[in-house]
């Protein structure tokens, strides 16, 4: 039953926020393969609102998750970067191809990972249980959702490590270096 509500809620959220509407019809426009725009970006325009903030916080980049295994390049990632920047160049865009993460992972954080079967079992994988979520919009301006632990934590303000992959060092770092409860301060975390 929440997920239901959850999901139609973060429709209208998402459907009202004119600036994140341009960033996935651009991305829509660019059409890279198998994508989601998601984590941290969807994170903040929901705790923001929850929050009752009237300026959004700040955003280190905006997550763009494809998936293509006929092309496992860094450089084609910066490609879509780049085209995606020509038509909003004031945004930090972070392409990743997750049918490449398997190639990176270890050296970034210390031991190996199997490789992703699509961008939907890729989300599954990211950090916290609450940005574990990608939209895309179709033609029609209707949205996608993927949220393989539902929406719960985001919208009851939890921070939960997504025990798939993060370990609680890396979990910890990241509550740190985001200054996670400074941001909003109503954000319960679960330590575990």
């Amino acid at each position: 039953m929440n997920r239901i509500r959850y999901e139609q809620e973060l429709k209208e959220i998402i459907l009202s926020n004119n600036w994140f509407m341009e960033v996935l019809r651009i991305v829509r426009e660019c059409n890279p393969p198998n994508w989601f725009v998601g984590g941290g970006v969807i994170r903040n325009i929901v705790w923001d609102k929850l929050h009752g903030y009237n300026e959004p916080t700040a955003l280190k980049d905006i997550d763009v998750a494809i998936y293509d295994i006929s092309d496992l390049s860094a450089e084609r990632d910066k490609q879509i970067q780049e085209k995606l920047k020509k038509h909003l160049p004031r945004e930090n865009w972070e392409v990743t191809n997750q049918a490449a993460v398997h190639l990176w992972y270890e050296r970034c954080f210390g031991y190996r990972v199997a490789p992703l079967e699509s961008c939907e079992d890729a989300i599954s994988t990211w950090p916290e249980t609450a940005t574990c979520i990608g939209v895309r919009v179709m033609k029609d301006d209707s949205l996608v959702i993927v949220a393989p632990y539902g929406l719960d934590d985001l919208f009851n303000l939890i921070l939960r490590r997504n025990q798939k992959r993060i370990t609680q060092e890396i979990f910890l770092n990241r509550l740190k270096e985001k200054r996670i409860c400074d941001k909003w301060p109503k954000v319960t975390v679960i330590y575990e």
